[in-house]
């Protein structure tokens, strides 16, 4: 029963661990895609200004 416990245990603080480390990646994905939209869109009003489109 102990063992059992002891397994249980580990699983848990496992599946706890992988949940975060998606979360953190899923965040990381969300900025850089964020980051790269607003680049986009910077560059299309500064084209707009400057004439060159």
């Amino acid at each position: 029963m102990r063992r059992f416990a002891m397994k249980a245990l580990f699983t848990a603080l496992n599946l706890g661990r992988a949940e975060r480390t998606r979360i953190d990646w899923d965040r990381r994905v969300v900025v850089f895609s964020t980051a790269v939209t607003i680049g986009l869109i910077a560059l299309y009003i500064y084209g707009k200004a400057t004439s060159r489109w």
